[in-house]
């Protein structure tokens, strides 16, 4: 194979623009636009002769050199070191002359001292030199797998050197670039003054709350998800509790719960409770006419933020503790009343220590969320700064200060990896194991009636709190104008989503159809790339071993330890200029949607791939098939119904996500979200509410009709076990009267 990866990057070397198109490479509008001669349509090895770029030339000799091995192949003497020398050297001088070449000519000052002025420009890298890149990235670990490397087999090799290659480029990058340019000072030059600066601010770490003022915003930021983290785990605790350890008749209705954060845009939560709490909200009216008070706005800082997180995330912390508190052996609390313990005793003392790395997971799942939270704040936050919200001014507002958001994010990214570091610490390296190989058949202690009753009377009113939300959700939607005039209409929906006729046909008259179907576009193809570089990743981790593989496995974990606020600021400082310019573009929301949802395709992956037993693989092996056709035929084929869970989950996170794309979004790619937070900011309220809705009922059509297919499926096989027997029986029937 290594002709066809040699024609790939001939492809991309000679034929394909080598630069980043104006308007889209998939326009097609290089090709009757001046192509091949046009300076922004021409293949490298045209820029080269026509446009002067000399520095392009050197990468023809890495392409070449191999050409010598095709005839040879494996036999030949250097094979492995041709390639390894091509393919890496290749690799560092691709990415080097982007970097040493940019929109103003040399990219660094000693290279203009050295070889004097250029007045040729390059631009970000295109199609054409993303092609000549794969061909010298698989180059690379087809010489390595010759050199012995993963016992000479080139799909895994060459999987993991992907995979690398990718989380390099789209995570550890923009990390590092953030790091580099929270010392840019708003001159856009390198100081150590300007991060003092801006670190030390004393709107970051001030104090002045303590003395009836305002905190910094670092302070009110921790504060915040130290409180919303504390009660969701407690809320989460209730309702797993109430699931497991009572004979409450509704659980099915509670676990349905569970769905809803997942489907839920993060600000829909925020606006419900406006319809409820705000200076116009039923509840707030309610009172105000019944007290003869003024309405108020006490909805509007701390305590709407704090409640709108507590109810979009305790879902979430019950999904991590419902499996936790299910684990905890029985037999281990039917040992503690045999020695005469009570059942609070045995709670106490023995159930709720083996939960510690369930109601860790919880928090620090809580913790993180509520840090990247923007929607809430957003909507809620009035007064009230949290670092999600400055991040995005610092870049956006009137300010314009990159430095002063990478500082902001950074500061972000350390409270998030300290929490890491404390969930470690705290639970340390003490065994929490009690499901073993041995039959279990105890069954588990049930709760003593005080926690019955508290469980009770905490888990309950919020479940009904959380219905009575999503109903206004829905009802607001239909309302004219919330608080003012409440009478029924279409109007929020024939804004958004109206069609109309003309002698062309439809007409997508509705003000949202754009952002939707871009929407919808991105998600879908951001899924199946999620999918498949989860999948893969998750099958080099539970079925090879090869040095480094945890740090590899930490690697690809580590997007899942940063905010999406800070992800978004990362990426506008990595891709917002050559060699690598994709901001404004479709592709960079692909990506970003990619790398911040594949931790979850890695998990699930290991949880469907440890179930399959290792003599399939080593069955196929044994007949011949290559690890590529094995991974293909074998392993991808058990793994369906986690393979389109883990579509639907990339498809729905990607549709809701709002805190890393709306530093992404541009006029030509505007997603949903951002959209509706423009509505929100308008005082759009009932069209916006109106969108989410729609958006909700779409996720939710897509989940239960992929739910609907895989359950069809285990029914058929349920019916073709059971017709047997039914057959029988009527043959015998037969039989017996004749």
């Amino acid at each position: 194979m290594l002709w066809f990866w040699l024609v790939i990057g001939w492809i991309g070397f000679a034929i394909l623009p080598w630069y980043q198109q104006e308007y889209g490479f998939w326009t097609l509008e290089w090709l009757y636009d001046g192509y091949p001669m046009y300076g922004d349509y021409s293949p490298a090895i045209l820029q080269t002769i026509i446009h002067q770029k000399f520095w392009l030339l050197p990468i023809a000799v890495f392409l070449l050199a191999p050409l010598a091995l095709i005839r040879a192949g494996r036999d030949h003497p250097h094979y492995a070191r041709i390639l390894i020398s091509c393919g890496l050297g290749g690799l560092v001088y691709l990415v080097g002359q982007g970097f040493f070449v940019g929109i103003s000519g040399w990219g660094f000052g000693w290279l203009e001292v050295m070889f004097g002025p250029l007045d040729v420009r390059q631009y970000g890298l295109g199609y054409g030199a993303m092609f000549v890149a794969a061909s010298l990235l698989v180059m690379l670990c087809t010489g390595l797998a010759a050199a012995g490397a993963m016992r000479g087999d080139v799909f895994v090799t060459s999987a993991i050197g992907t995979v690398i290659a990718l989380v390099g480029l789209f995570v550890f990058f923009p990390v590092a670039r953030i790091f580099i340019g929270s010392f840019v000072d708003i001159d856009g030059n390198l100081s150590g003054v300007a991060f003092i600066r801006n670190f030390f601010d004393d709107s970051i770490w001030g104090l002045g709350c303590l003395a009836g003022g305002v905190c910094g915003v670092a302070w009110n930021t921790a504060f915040l998800a130290v409180l919303t983290a504390v009660s969701t785990t407690l809320l989460g605790l209730s309702f797993a509790l109430v699931v497991t350890r009572t004979g409450f008749r509704f659980k099915k209705p509670l676990r349905v719960l569970t769905v809803l954060p997942i489907i839920t845009p993060p600000f829909v939560i925020g606006l419900a409770l406006i319809l409820l709490f705000g200076r116009s909200g039923a509840v707030t009216q309610f009172f105000a006419d019944l007290l003869g008070v003024e309405a108020g706005r006490w909805l509007y800082g701390l305590p709407g933020i704090w409640l709108a997180q507590t109810l979009s995330f305790t879902p979430i912390s019950f999904l991590v503790l419902i499996g936790v508190v299910e684990g905890v052996s029985p037999s281990m609390e039917e040992a503690s009343q045999t020695l005469r313990a009570g059942r609070w005793k045995t709670f106490v003392n023995v159930s709720l220590p083996l939960m510690r790395p369930g109601l860790a997971n919880a928090f620090l799942l809580a913790f993180i969320e509520s840090m990247a939270d923007f929607g809430n704040p957003m909507v809620l936050g009035g007064n009230y700064e949290v670092l999600s919200t400055e991040i995005f001014f610092a870049i956006v507002g009137a300010q314009n200060d990159a430095g002063r958001a990478a500082v902001l994010a950074m500061i972000l990214l350390f409270f998030t990896l300290s929490a890491f570091a404390a969930q470690r610490f705290w639970l340390g390296k003490k065994s929490y194991a009690t499901v073993s190989g041995k039959a279990d058949n105890g069954a588990h202690v049930g709760l003593n009636p005080g926690m019955r009753l508290a469980c009770y009377f905490t888990a309950i009113p919020w479940a009904i709190f959380t219905v009575v939300l999503y109903g206004m959700i829905f009802y607001g939607s239909f309302v004219k104008r919330w608080g003012f005039d409440n009478s029924l209409t279409f109007d929020n929906y024939s804004d958004a989503f109206g069609i109309g006729w003309s002698e062309h046909g439809i007409v997508w008259a509705g003000a949202a159809w754009d952002s939707f179907w871009t929407t919808l576009n991105i998600s879908a193809i951001a899924a199946p790339l999620t999918a498949a570089v989860g999948l893969t990743t998750a099958y080099l981790l539970v079925r090879q071993n090869f040095r480094g593989k945890s740090a590899f496995e930490f690697g690809t974990m580590l997007s899942f330890a940063i905010p999406g606020t800070v992800i978004g600021v990362s990426y506008i400082l990595a891709f917002n200029v050559p060699p690598f310019e994709l901001t404004g573009t479709g592709v960079i929301l692909v990506i970003c949607f990619i790398f911040r949802n594949m931790p979850v395709g890695v998990r699930g992956g290991i949880a469907a791939m440890s179930q399959l037993d290792k003599s399939l693989d080593e069955a196929s092996l044994t007949l011949g098939a290559n690890s590529f056709t094995t991974f293909r035929r074998v392993i991808l084929p058990l793994l369906r119904p986690a393979i389109v869970a883990a579509l639907v989950y990339s498809f729905v996170r990607a549709i809701t996500s709002v805190s890393a794309v709306i530093f992404l979004v541009s006029a030509d790619h505007n997603m949903a979200t951002s959209y509706i937070i423009g509505l929100v900011e308008n005082g759009r309220y009932g069209v916006a509410i109106a969108y989410c809705s729609v958006l909700i009922l779409v996720m939710l059509t897509a989940i239960l009709v992929v739910n609907g297919l895989i359950g069809q499926r285990r029914l058929r096989r349920e019916d073709r076990v059971e017709a047997a027997p039914d057959k029988t029986a009527a043959r015998n029937l037969r039989e017996k009267h004749s």
